[in-house]
């Protein structure tokens, strides 16, 4: 009795587990894919990284369409010099708080992948989303994950290159520069200033978005569509309906004959008897009564 208790306990401990770690990585997706990819880029990285050069991350093959990398910095190299990659300009005299001797900047391209970690209610992602957070990377083993800093920007700007964004057919449309937080939520929204370059003074991801447009037509046509599947629906239906009723009424005749056939043979035959060669009737057998005399007495 002991053991069976002791057993169900430990069945809802790892129940109530599942069930916290289930609800964190359906909440907080963004926060999750941040730290994993931080995680597999420090692990991953050179036994002895050279310092302001940028190395490629490879990601498990079901992240195949996020491309990610890092890079590490002295603090006062960087605060001097800044950092300028592909899709990031980090101007000079940028601090990373609190202080670390050392720092490692994990950089990331979502791609395809984009809309399932980050959305913005409303709008349209026609970007990938980039992003880019630093580390504490003072530590003697390059592969140890470092803990999270914080940038103080005391100069110029940081900007972000989009370098694929689509020529949109509505001119009109305005697009937008979107940053989301170390949380998934928006933090930052603003125009553009230069075509396909977001300006920013933190670290984040960034993406680019317009504002979502219903198209009625594409509404409309999908509502008829609907109403037509429905009709049809509702038409096999009853053809199915009728069919199956049908082949019920025709069993239920055919069984009810093959009683009455079994009954009557339960019972005396009567012979029967063609009328013109055309009809053919039952005919029961002829019996004449045999007369009885009254009286003996004849005259």
């Amino acid at each position: 009795m002991l053991m069976e208790s002791k057993r169900g306990l430990y069945f809802i401990w790892v129940f109530i587990n599942f069930s916290i770690l289930s609800s964190f990585s359906q909440a907080q997706p963004s926060v999750s894919l941040d730290d994993f990819i931080k995680d597999y880029a420090f692990k991953t990285s050179q036994p002895k990284p050279k310092t302001g050069a940028l190395y490629t991350v490879t990601l498990p093959s079901n992240f195949s369409g996020i491309e990610a990398s890092i890079a590490r910095f002295r603090s006062a190299s960087f605060w001097q010099r800044g950092a300028n990659f592909s899709t990031f300009y980090i101007p000079p005299r940028v601090l990373a708080m609190p202080f670390a001797k050392r720092i490692a900047i994990v950089y990331k391209n979502l791609g395809n992948l984009s809309s399932e970690y980050y959305n913005v209610p409303n709008y349209t992602l026609v970007s990938p989303v980039l992003g880019f957070r630093v580390y504490d990377a003072s530590s003697s083993n390059p592969t140890t994950p470092g803990r999270n800093l914080n940038v103080s920007i005391r100069g110029d700007p940081i900007m972000v290159r989009f370098p694929l964004v689509p020529v949109l057919e509505d001119q009109n449309v305005t697009k937008s520069c979107v940053r989301f937080g170390h949380n998934g939520l928006v933090e930052e929204f603003s125009n553009f200033v230069v075509p396909n370059l977001c300006v920013t003074r933190q670290q984040g991801h960034y993406t680019i978005v317009v504002p979502y447009v219903k198209n009625e037509e594409n509404e409309d046509f999908f509502k008829k569509r609907k109403w037509w599947v429905i009709g049809i629906g509702i038409g096999v239906g009853l053809i199915l309906l009728i069919l199956v009723g049908s082949w019920v009424y025709k069993m239920m005749v055919a069984r009810r004959i093959r009683r009455m056939e079994r009954e009557s043979e339960k019972e005396v035959a009567i012979d029967s008897i063609w009328i013109r060669s055309t009809s053919k009737m039952p005919s029961a057998t002829v019996i004449r009564t045999q007369p009885e005399i009254e009286n003996e007495y004849v005259p």
